[in-house]
Order: structure tokens, then sequence, then C-alpha cells
């Protein structure tokens, strides 16, 4: 079993991957934290350092170490989808969740924890409304290729888990 959960930033995708996979009783991942252990950087610093390029192509390798996994659940980053085939790759590999939270929950969510984002961070809480809204918009073509889309907010761990299950 392996379940990719891809989303806008704020979805609740390493929340749902942690719980998810304790439910699951398998490994759980997230794809920053292996990027920033990867590279002994946050991903601010690489973005700043290296630029966006740089952290695709990365973030892209690092997803593909995955196709020797057997199982677990791995919350990607917010972008992944969108990059070097990665949605397509992800398809092929495993079973693809679409964490699609409304931008008044992301906003919610994103507020506190802005200067943590290299795409938000310098962002007032006006215009990332308006941001999250245009990227969004541009990666929904992306994330409507996943095989399966929830409010994850709304839906019940059972229901999840279910779902899954049905999909293995």
């Amino acid at each position: 079993m392996k379940i990719f959960l891809v989303g806008m930033m704020g979805s609740g995708k390493s929340f749902c991957a942690r719980k998810l996979a304790k439910k699951l009783k398998v490994p759980v991942y997230d794809l920053d934290n292996l990027i920033e252990i990867t590279e002994d950087m946050t991903i601010a610093e690489i973005f700043e350092e290296e630029g966006e390029a740089f952290f695709r192509k990365l973030e892209a390798e690092v997803l593909r170490w995955f196709g020797e996994k057997k199982t677990f659940v791995l919350a990607t980053g917010g972008g992944t989808p969108c990059f070097h085939k990665n949605i397509e790759w992800m398809n092929n590999n495993g079973i693809t969740i679409w964490l699609n939270e409304p931008i008044s929950t992301l906003v919610e969510r994103l507020k506190p924890e802005k200067e943590h984002r290299p795409l938000i961070k310098d962002l007032s809480d006006e215009e990332l409304g308006k941001f999250l809204t245009n990227k969004l918009a541009e990666r929904t073509p992306f994330y409507s290729q996943a095989k399966h889309t929830i409010k994850y907010s709304t839906i019940k761990e059972a229901e999840l888990v279910k779902l899954i299950k049905e999909n293995e």
C-alpha cells in the first residue's frame, strides 16, 4: 500500500499522513522533511540559496525513492504534483489523494506559519487569500489527476481508511 497525499499548503497533508499511517499501521513520511534532512537545509534556505528549479528537481529525485518502498503514507509538498510529471509517477506507483480544502480554511491555517513557507513569507494576510486562490487555480489541473479527492476537515477517519482499503 503506497499512499500519496497531495494538495495545497495548509490542507492538512502532514497531519492526515500521521493519523492515517497510525491507523493503517504503516510508516509515514513527509517529503519536505526528507528533503531538509538530505540537504541539511530548510526548504526556505534551499529556495533562497539554490532557487525553486533546484528544489523542484531535488523534490522529484527524493519522491522517486518511494518507488522502492512497499508500504507507506507520504505527505507531499504543495507543488510536488505540478513538476517533473510527479503526479503521473505517483498515480502509477500508488494511491493518490487530493486533500481539497477551501481557501478560507487554508488562509486561517497558514497565517501563523507564513515565515516558514518560502512562497508566502512576504505576503500580508490580505494578499495571502488572493495568492492561494491563484495558486490553487494554477495547480488544480495537476491535483485533479489524483485518484481520489476529499475534504480532510469533513471526512471521518473510518471513511478514509475504507476508501484506501477498497483501492489496495
